[in-house]
């Protein structure tokens, strides 16, 4: 949930001249400021702050005596709400080379480029790592700003400063940057290796120091990792009015204004079988669910963007299920075919189960495991890539679930995988003996 986080004070003092911040997170919302790492004394004059700014940069600062000896603001912008970030910070005063006190590593490649580049003195002291000073992990102290996404693998050591290649590799057969399960670290006095896959225990620490966290809020565990990633919904790929929708919930919930908008979900597929669920979040139903051909997003600010299903326009090629009319709606090149016949409205908690096959050019829409019916596409139909999506009309709200396991902050009650046991559904994804798959990228590599 965007405002869980964990705290803890130290019993012993560590280094405050060396220390390491390796995490992997996937972020949610963006356009806000949020939190990854908060420590301080006394909130005022000795802080440390690790966090992303309203603007989407990255920003570290250690304020020392009210003054600030190291101050590092990332000209990048951070924005990619659909991959997991593997950053490493790395904190060694006691280099003789300015810019060797602080290094930033982001998924294993240094980051050189700063907007603000202050480095602290040869031996200088840092806020961290003392009895008096209390420990953030998602949240800072006073103001909230919580961090609103996925946190895995958070290691923080204690006295010893390490690089970006202790903690992750690159994969030999993908080339993609993969986390090292069990690095060989030293953690020191202070150190902690959150894991958070122990799902009795998840501020479990797995260092060898057995430190004890406080947890605030609800630490939810998803299956969506760095080594097998998931798809969310995002602003950032919605092609209009994207100021109408609210992300949240790992970027799994979308909330709207009084206005219209649509969504897009960050994976899509040319070929195999694929499967996903739409939770109602309300007991209005306007709103539509389905696919869009990503080549054919129609932008048009009278409609809200795409408009999935609907709308006679040449450019619009959408396949939809409407919650409100009850309806499945077809377009393809300006001819819009409608099926009426044994479709119902949605209500809230419905589940919509959607059954994607890019071979045979179907898609079977299920509400609460009842077929309501299905719409036929065409090879023309599927001849580039298809992504789920969605539209809603003032004030709706809609929970997604690619496979991640939950509804909102709410886990699904019966967690059916898929046949290569990836995914955790309401419903089954086998559909009369036919497997159809999570939205995942081993999935998408294998089928996709």
């Amino acid at each position: 949930m965007a405002t869980t986080f964990i705290t803890r004070t130290p019993s012993s003092n560590g280094s405050e001249t060396k220390s390491t911040l390796s995490m992997w997170f996937k972020r949610s919302n963006l356009g806000s400021q949020q939190t990854l790492y908060y420590s301080t004394s006394d909130n005022t004059n000795n802080k440390m702050i690790i966090r992303f700014n309203a603007d989407d940069t990255f920003d570290v600062r250690n304020k020392v005596g009210g003054s600030f000896p190291l101050d590092i603001e990332t000209n990048r912008k951070f924005r990619d709400t659909s991959a997991w970030y593997h950053f490493v910070l790395k904190f060694d005063t006691t280099q003789a080379t300015s810019s060797d006190r602080f290094k930033m590593y982001v998924n294993g490649v240094q980051e050189t480029s700063f907007s603000t580049e202050t480095y602290p003195s040869q031996n200088a002291n840092l806020s961290m790592n003392q009895t008096n000073d209390q420990l953030w992990v998602g949240a800072e102290y006073g103001s909230g700003s919580y961090f609103d996404g996925l946190i895995t693998h958070a290691h923080w050591t204690d006295g010893y400063a390490y690089d970006a290649s202790t903690f992750g590799e690159t994969d030999s057969t993908s080339g993609i940057w993969k986390p090292k399960t069990s690095p060989s670290v030293t953690y020191g006095t202070n150190g902690f290796f959150l894991k958070f896959e122990n799902s009795g225990n998840l501020d479990l620490d797995s260092s060898g120091n057995n430190l004890s966290f406080t947890t605030s809020g609800t630490l939810i565990q998803t299956i969506d990792t760095p080594s097998n990633v998931f798809p969310n919904i995002s602003k950032a790929m919605q092609p209009t009015l994207a100021s109408n929708a609210t992300i949240s919930n790992g970027g799994l919930t979308s909330t709207s204004s009084s206005s219209d908008y649509t969504i897009l979900c960050s994976m899509a597929a040319k070929k195999g079988k694929w499967y996903w669920e739409v939770k109602m979040g309300n007991a209005s139903n306007n709103r539509t669910v389905g696919v869009v051909r990503m080549d054919k997003l129609y932008e048009d600010s009278s409609l809200g963007g795409f408009y999935p299903g609907g709308n006679n326009n040449s450019t619009n090629y959408t396949s939809a299920y409407s919650g409100s009319g009850g309806f499945i709606e077809t377009n393809t090149a300006g001819t819009r075919v409608q099926v009426t016949s044994g479709v119902n409205n949605t209500a809230s908690s419905d589940i919509v189960g959607l059954y994607l096959d890019l071979d045979n050019y179907t898609l079977k829409f299920y509400r609460n495991n009842t077929l309501e019916n299905q719409a036929a596409l065409n090879a023309t139909w599927v001849e580039d890539f298809v992504a789920p999506c969605a539209r809603a009309d003032h004030n709706q709200i809609m929970h997604f679930n690619f496979g991640s396991g939950f509804f909102g902050t709410t886990a699904v009650s019966s967690a059916n995988a898929d046949a290569n046991g990836f995914g955790a559904f309401e419903y089954s994804p086998t559909l009369s003996g036919v497997n159809y798959y999570a939205w995942c990228t081993k999935n998408i590599k294998e089928f996709g």
